[in-house]
């Protein structure tokens, strides 16, 4: 186990995304008690949804900085305390106002989890291992979430209420917390868990820069200038906003436009969550492959263009003919698709600018909450002024197609110097 405890730490993280997943997402599935309860429509339901990731937006570009300073085992325990509590207190919400800002809060806490799962990445594992760690968190764990998290929470409605069903979810991450006071360290220098040999490992695949605890100051400027980090923006919305639209739209789309009951849709949100689980580990095994053979960075981009393009095709038939059949397989093809390029965002973002990792993560992650700001918005109205969720699906394509357009020709190949040549350069 010592000789392994790196993988030790991605489980926490891989972990912490699962339960970060099912919080936000369980929203989704109380749609119809909280709009009895509150008197809210699907408009209402869909800012709602959007103040989640204004808070997300605005917090995970802080968070970045926060977490490159003070590093990501604080910054993550502080940020569970918030959306543990937002979580508890969302069924007690007293109305519209309140669901608003409770759901700003729980993005606020639920920000720094991926800009401290990229710097935790970025510390404990050399880079010939991130492609794969990253697909476990950013896209295994993340459509892995959705993929049970339908059928827990729809039971846990069924046998709590739409009430319990939140508290319990709440007491997860509490649970989390407790546990990884215990098991999750900055770097594997601040443990003597990790062994010699594994630590040799680990730094021998890193940048020299990599292998710091913290880094005190942001350098804004070559965040802000760097181009290819503005194409892992721009890529990250396209994609965020097909999977924030289904996230939070999926089981209301199948429950109105086909008539299922609770039960039911949980059951057919499997089939797209699971198809992202094999997108996600064939992306992190294709993207390790790709660039062990080519050391090109920009093969990584080649490979999330190409799953964009793939993603916005197969939603046409959803628009062209729809039915329950077409829809499940062609959602499922999409979401799969997407999904590939799940962890290679956060592969990108290290590559993009080393030094600072976890400020480059949240530069990201704010450009994929933007996305989760305007897609639940744009379906909400769309749908409320349609009845139908054909438009929102042509948004969906168009979006991708740009995204993939600008992956494989936008960007270019950075200058890199591993540590081994910059001490010799010394």
């Amino acid at each position: 186990m010592r000789q392994h405890f790196r993988w030790a730490t991605v489980a926490m993280i891989v972990v912490l995304v699962i339960i970060n997943y099912i919080d936000r997402s369980a929203v989704s599935y109380a749609v119809k008690p909280l709009e009895a309860e509150f008197g809210i429509d699907h408009a209402d339901y869909g800012v709602i949804s959007s103040a989640f990731s204004i808070g997300y937006m605005v917090f995970a570009f802080l968070a970045g900085p926060l977490v490159d300073k003070f590093g990501p085992r604080r910054i993550l325990l502080v940020g569970m305390v918030f959306w543990s509590v937002a979580t508890a207190v969302t069924p007690i919400s007293g109305g519209f106002t309140g669901l608003l800002l409770i759901r700003i809060v729980l993005g606020a806490g639920e920000a720094p989890c991926f800009p401290a799962a990229t710097r935790v990445i970025s510390r404990w594992l050399p880079s010939v291992e991130r492609g794969f760690a990253l697909a476990l968190v950013g896209g295994v764990a993340v459509s892995g979430s959705l993929l049970i998290g339908g059928p827990i929470v729809t039971q846990l409605i069924a046998g709590l209420g739409w009430r319990g069903m939140f508290w319990v979810l709440a007491g997860l991450g509490v649970l989390w917390a407790l546990v990884a006071i215990g098991l999750l360290y900055n770097t594997p220098a601040a443990t003597t868990r990790v062994s010699a040999a594994e630590r040799a490992y680990i730094e021998s695949g890193q940048l020299a820069e990599e292998t710091s605890e913290r880094q005190e100051k942001v350098n804004w400027r070559r965040i802000l200038t760097n181009r290819n980090l503005w194409i892992v923006g721009v890529g990250y919305f396209a994609w965020g906003y097909i999977f924030w639209a289904f996230m939070y739209w999926l089981p209301e789309y199948l429950s109105t436009s086909y008539h299922l009951s609770v039960k039911q849709v949980g059951a057919f949100t499997v089939a797209p969550w699971a198809a992202g689980v094999v997108g996600a580990l064939i992306g992190g095994v294709l993207v390790d492959k790709v660039y062990a053979r080519t050391g090109k960075i920009r093969s990584r981009f080649t490979i999330m263009g190409i799953a964009l393009l793939l993603a916005g095709a197969a939603l046409i038939p959803i628009v062209s003919a729809p039915s329950l059949v077409t829809a499940v397989v062609f959602i499922s093809i999409g979401v799969g698709c997407g999904f590939v390029t799940g962890g290679i965002w956060w592969v990108a973002a290290i590559d993009a600018e080393p030094s600072q990792p976890g400020t480059a993560a949240g530069f990201a992650d704010a450009c994929f909450a933007l996305s989760g700001v305007v897609a639940p918005l744009v379906m909400g109205f769309i749908v409320q002024s349609t009845g139908t969720f054909a438009s929102g699906f042509v948004v969906m394509v168009v979006l991708a197609l740009l995204g993939a357009g600008l992956m494989l020709f936008g960007t270019r190949e950075p200058a890199r110097e591993t540590t081994e040549a910059q001490t010799t350069a010394a």
